[in-house]
């Protein structure tokens, strides 16, 4: 059932609704309130002066008037009922507020009442011209979520006028609404826009009023159902059967210098199962930093290069891509397999000849950057995507790279990532993707010691660096800007690198940033990785990917200003070796409430899973998951942490409506998902 359309309003207004995404009738009435205002009394001028600091309604009549024009330009209006009197202050105003607030005019205003110099006042109220004994609200004001030249009256018509005209009928069949205890829809949406003087304010201020939790499982089920559609309609598609693991896999495997984990070894069989089937796989392999994702990766590319087609490997960075095509080129060329590497940066006769190699089939594996997605680049017979830290390109591109197959044929499709993903987000925004977990580390590395230190110790975190590379041992120190911010006053990568190199003359000090050529920025690392350089400065140019065993030292700069994700991504740098090694987070003191959460539990875990968990407490689902440039669906209404629950139910209901998707479950199913998402499902299926 099709979203009914709303009929045509004054263009303006329409047209600023619609940047809110309110273009239907039913977009303006899931258009819930943020908060409510209490319009339904009015308390005496004299005891709301008593008792101030509190929001009250008054009503009076304007005995004063005037434009005061010290200390600056106000407007100042009194008014007085049988009680007392109270001053309006209006820092702000427009020349029609003075005449619509004229003397003998009837006003009732509502604010906290602040007692100033000159006693009572209310700054800035929210007022209206009243006539004697006008009628009030009988329930709640909702206060909405506005946007530019939408005003509250404005946006309250339109939902009024939306909630005349809307179609009620309710998506949730009985049978669902009665085992779930599920308010019917068209009374939980009206008490959510109209709440009653007597309803619970807490339970409706904190979502758990059973109006709130109507809303928020009907968002749950229509994001399960249209996340586990996309995946049945996946499977529809045809894609290319990569069942042979011959020559290639198995020389591959002989030529690693170390044996898979039990946990890589799992995983593998999970993607080689997917690759052998005649759908698309779609894929998340979860891994945290240094759980060996590049060699699993590996090892898929070499079954799809086994079974006769090409694989491509896509990094969102060049450092992060030139590391997996040395690591994998190191392994498959001996075995006569041509890897092709394409990235923005190469001159015009390079990537011509990597574009030809790679139309013409002769390069059986092609590692690069966003350049995999360039027109120009087409594949002979592309049969596995692998997209490495995925959650940083946005879905246009995946879907691109995707849609570079052959023969009508979907390639399969392994993303990886090393930002773990919480449980219940999985469940959520990753419903329609079969989820591999790397949950064990290769053995042999070392524990990371983790300590915050402030910055006024910066003097001995030079001199422990000093000590550190005269044993040989190898430190990064990373800063969080390139060049001078007055705004934020810190040190930067280039004033670093300056103060280490003269305070530090006997050793070899590197830099390394964003705005470098790449060819710079390869040899300082190649210097690194090669030990010529002991003490590598940089920015977060190298939080992914990067991989030097004899590094064992980070030093991070005003870690405050980092992401827990980024500052356990940065720490994956060290640990990589035999040695013991130890991350020092250099911090601005006064710390914030979060800055210092942040800390405390890097310091406390060096699992990726559990700081991922943390991570999902402080920053929510939304920036957690960089949601809106990837395309999910955002969840407006439901809260991952407090309604766990529902999502459980939302994911078993919608399983059991798909499974017998024939006759009414059709019709159920197209009118839930017409009603909440309302045409905006493609990016879901990426």
């Amino acid at each position: 059932m099709p979203a009914p359309k709303t009929p045509p309003a004054p263009k303006t207004t329409q047209t600023r609704l619609a940047k809110l995404g309110l273009r239907s009738d039913m977009d303006l009435i899931l258009h819930l309130p943020l908060r409510y205002e209490d319009e339904t009394k009015i308390v005496p001028i004299r005891e709301a002066c008593l008792r101030g600091g509190h929001v009250s309604q008054v009503e009076g009549v304007v005995i004063k008037n005037e434009i005061a024009l010290k200390p600056r330009r106000q407007l100042l209006v009194t008014i007085a009922d049988d009680s007392g009197e109270l001053l309006l202050r209006f820092m702000n105003f427009y020349g029609s507020q003075v005449k619509q607030l004229a003397e003998g005019v009837r006003v009732r205003a509502r604010t906290e009442i602040k007692h100033g110099f000159f006693g009572a006042e209310m700054v800035h109220p929210t007022y209206k011209v009243v006539n004697e004994n006008a009628p009030l609200p009988t329930s709640l004001t909702p206060v909405y979520p506005s946007g530019e030249g939408l005003s509250q009256p404005i946006l309250r018509r339109a939902i009024a006028e939306a909630m005349r005209r809307v179609d009620w009928t309710d998506t949730v069949p009985p049978a669902i609404r009665r085992q779930m205890d599920l308010m019917d829809f068209q009374p939980a949406v009206k008490l959510l826009h109209y709440p009653p003087v007597d309803v619970d304010e807490y339970a409706l201020m904190e979502k758990s009023h059973p109006a709130w939790t109507r809303m928020k499982f009907d968002e749950l089920l229509a994001q399960q159902l249209s996340l586990k559609r996309a995946q049945r309609a996946r499977r529809d598609k045809g894609a290319p059967h990569l069942r042979a693991m011959g020559q290639m896999t198995e020389g591959l495997l002989g030529a690693l210098p170390f044996s898979l984990t039990g946990a890589q070894q799992r995983v593998l069989q999970e993607i080689r199962a997917d690759l052998r089937e005649g759908y698309p796989m779609q894929r998340l392999l979860q891994g945290d930093v240094g759980s060996g994702k590049t060699v699993v990766a590996a090892l898929a590319a070499a079954q799809a290069i086994d079974s006769g087609y090409q694989a491509a490997l896509m990094a969102p960075t060049e450092i992060l891509a030139e590391q997996h095509f040395r690591k994998i080129a190191a392994w498959m060329e001996p075995l006569g397999v041509k890897v092709a590497w394409l990235t923005g940066s190469l001159k015009k006769k390079d990537k011509t000849a990597a574009n030809e190699m790679v139309e013409s089939g002769e390069a059986r594996l092609v590692v690069g950057t966003h350049a995999l997605i360039q027109d120009t680049v087409q594949f002979a017979k592309l049969g596995l995507v692998i997209v490495d830290e995925q959650h940083r390109f946005g879905v246009g591109q995946r879907l691109t790279l995707r849609n570079k197959g052959s023969e009508g044929l979907v390639p399969h499709q392994l993303m990886m990532s090393a930002t773990p993903i919480p449980r219940t987000l999985a469940m959520t925004y990753y419903a329609d993707l079969e989820v591999s977990v790397i949950d064990e580390l290769p053995p042999g590395r070392s524990p990371i010691v983790t300590r915050a230190i402030d910055q006024n110790r910066r003097d001995e975190v030079i001199e422990r660096v000093h000590a550190a590379a005269l044993e040989g041992r190898q430190v990064y120190w990373v800063c969080p800007l390139i060049e001078e911010s007055e705004a934020l006053q810190l040190q930067t990568a280039t004033e670093t690198y300056e103060t280490l190199a003269e305070a530090l003359p006997d050793l070899q000090v590197g830099l390394v940033h964003g705005r470098m050529k790449p060819a710079e920025k390869q040899a300082v690392m190649d210097a690194f990785t090669a030990a010529e350089v002991h003490v590598l400065v940089a920015t977060t140019v190298i939080e992914v990917g990067v991989d030097v065993p004899n590094a064992s030292l980070m030093v991070i700069e005003h870690a405050e200003r980092f992401g827990l994700s980024q500052l356990h991504q940065l720490r994956g740098r060290v640990g990589r070796g035999s040695a013991a090694s130890v991350c020092l987070l250099l911090y601005q003191s006064p710390l914030g409430q979060v800055a210092k959460q942040r800390l405390l539990t890097m310091r406390e875990t060096t699992d990726g899973f559990e700081i991922a968990r943390r991570d999902l407490e402080i920053r929510g689902p939304g920036e957690f998951l960089g949601a809106r440039q990837s395309g999910q669906a955002m969840l407006r209404f439901a809260d991952l942490e407090t309604d766990q629950w529902l999502v459980e139910h939302a994911r078993d209901i919608a399983a059991s409506l798909l499974e017998s998707e024939t006759g009414p479950n059709v019709e159920i199913v197209d009118a839930h998902l017409a009603r909440w998402l309302g045409g905006r499902e493609e990016f879901l299926k990426v």
